[in-house]
């Protein structure tokens, strides 16, 4: 189990958890994986709380961090048209008048707050570089953005300290380029993954990324990946780890807000769908009356980023709130349908590692035969 990324990272098993949950990421890294904390809904002295709690409580283990760096986006570049009030000052009338009367539809009133400003979805800037400066001084061993490929200031930083960097890709072409401005490790992400997500299944993208990047990269598999079996099938496609998400969010140390929770215990693989409904770029999320109005033909166009993500950041506290479970969208992958009890992490680290093992063994014995 202990593959070369294993030796690098000094982790026990290849098994990659990215959550937005600091209890998770703590908590994985401790079960002997390594944990990937989300920062995108931190500013930087929420940031610094945040791993300042899993240094205390990671128990010396190691832990990454995953950015969120677009290479387009409105704002881009920060200055007066990255602040709050620009960028809220360009989500049009149409798109706030179809979400209140959604809400209105569904009996959620505004927050008791109603009048500060919401920041969801605002910290896809030069917010982002202040987050890497952070999470270096933490010492994050690999740092990883989810969107495109890292820009060279990041790279070099991140080489500088000594960190791994990683970057999620959706084709066999974007792995070439990640690669060739030195990204380090490769997330083959399939369609069936949760959040941002491409087109391509896990199963054709592995050994194709594997066979054009792999011996100049180290290749983790992720989409549709929860079980020990998945995890074998991954490392046979050539991988040297599991990069996971959606299985985290019902463990019982995760955050999930209680109605996107109870939905996720209640769904099937078929309830999610991939569309520019949470943050303005295709992400696959569970399917609820949130995703249901926005596919309607009377629906305005979703926003570009961070636009998508200012709305849906503002909806999602007032359903969430209001305990909601009609709205109660999430991003989660095609596994969901897998995740119908309340684990602990550690449980979920150890019997995926426990069944990786029992497959090994009955496809060795197969092969004896």
């Amino acid at each position: 189990m202990r593959t070369p990324i294993c030796e690098r990272l000094g982790i026990e098993f290849p098994i990659f958890a990215f959550s937005h949950c600091r209890d998770v990421v703590a908590a994985v890294s401790r079960a002997g994986g390594y944990g990937v904390l989300g920062v995108l809904a931190f500013d930087p002295d929420q940031l610094e709380i945040e791993l300042a709690w899993i240094d205390e409580h990671c128990g010396g283990r190691p832990y990454g961090v995953d950015l969120v760096i677009p290479a387009k986006y409105l704002g881009k570049g920060g200055g007066a048209e990255a602040t709050p009030e620009h960028l809220h000052s360009l989500i049009p009338k149409e798109h706030r008048d179809f979400v209140e009367r959604l809400l209105a539809e569904h009996g959620v009133g505004p927050l008791p707050d109603a009048g500060i400003p919401s920041t969801a979805g605002l910290n896809v800037d030069a917010n982002a570089f202040d987050q890497l400066e952070i999470s270096l001084a933490h010492g994050a061993s690999m740092v990883v953005n989810a969107l495109g490929p890292p820009p060279p200031a990041v790279v070099e930083k991140a080489h500088a300290h000594g960190a791994l960097v990683g970057a999620l890709v959706g084709s066999r072409q974007h792995a070439e380029r990640q690669v060739e401005i030195g990204v380090d490790v490769i997330v083959a992400q399939g369609t069936e993954a949760g959040g941002h997500c491409g087109e391509i299944s896990t199963m054709v993208l592995v050994p194709e990324v594997v066979d054009a990047v792999g011996e100049r990269a180290m290749v983790l598999a992720a989409g549709g990946i929860a079980t020990g079996r998945q995890m074998a099938a991954a490392l046979a496609l050539g991988a040297q780890g599991v990069w996971t998400g959606s299985v985290w969010l019902t463990v019982a140390d995760a955050d999930t807000p209680e109605p996107a929770l109870q939905n996720l215990l209640a769904a099937s693989s078929s309830d999610t769908v991939r569309a520019r409904y949470i943050t303005g770029k295709p992400a696959r999320q569970l399917r609820s009356a949130w995703t249901d109005a926005w596919s309607r033909p009377d629906a305005p166009e979703p926003l570009p980023m961070p636009l998508q993500g200012i709305l849906w950041g503002e909806a999602s506290r007032r359903f969430f709130r209001a305990g909601n479970r009609a709205l109660a969208n999430f991003p989660v992958g095609q596994i969901v349908g897998r995740l119908d009890t309340v684990r602990t992490t550690r449980e979920v680290v150890l019997d995926m590692v426990t069944e990786a093992v029992e497959t090994q063994e009955r496809m060795a014995a197969l092969f004896a035969q």
